[in-house]
Formats: C-alpha cells, sequence, structure tokens
C-alpha cells in the first residue's frame, strides 16, 4: 500500500489499513553513515531509507547491505602452494 505517514506517496509493505504496522507506527530518519546512499530520499518530515524503515539497525552489523555508497573490500588470500608439488607439476610439462 502507498505510505500515508511519513513517506507519502510511496509503496510500503507496512502500511496497512489501519495505519503503518511496523515498530512504533512510523519509519526512523537515516543516520549519517547513509548520506550519500542511492535509496536515501528526502521528504517533508526528512531523510528516509526507502528499503529499511530503521536503517541504524542495519549499520549496527557493519556495513548496510543495500549501502550502493561504500564499496565492499573483498581481500583475496593468496593460497599456500607447496613446493613439492609444485615441483613435479612442472616437471610433468
Amino acid at each position: 500500500m502507498v505510505c500515508q505517514t511519513v513517506k507519502k506517496g510511496v509503496e510500503c509493505v507496512f502500511m496497512k489499513k489501519t495505519g503503518c504496522s511496523y515498530n512504533g507506527g512510523t519509519c526512523h530518519p537515516i543516520v549519517d553513515k547513509c548520506e550519500g546512499c542511492a535509496r536515501v530520499k528526502e521528504f517533508d518530515s526528512g531523510k528516509y531509507c526507502l528499503a529499511f524503515p530503521y536503517p541504524a539497525q542495519k549499520w549496527l552489523s557493519g556495513i548496510c547491505p543495500m549501502a550502493t555508497h561504500v564499496k565492499k573490500v573483498v581481500k583475496q588470500e593468496e593460497q599456500k602452494i607447496n613446493p613439492l608439488k609444485a615441483s613435479k607439476r612442472s616437471a610433468r610439462k
């Protein structure tokens, strides 16, 4: 349904016929870490995330999974090569 409380005019899964069913009855504004994300939209009552109703909770365990402004750094560990096996492989060629 379309939100009638904070994000007026935006589709929201928490909006029911009786009102907002999210904890507290309303969405929470973004935190500082959300600045620059493509999912942040400014409304009359402030800036809100379009993906999550409580963005601060998503930043508690590290990087928000829907953040578009943060690049995830993946460390590639080099495999340890057994020198004995490597010499045998090269000898076969």
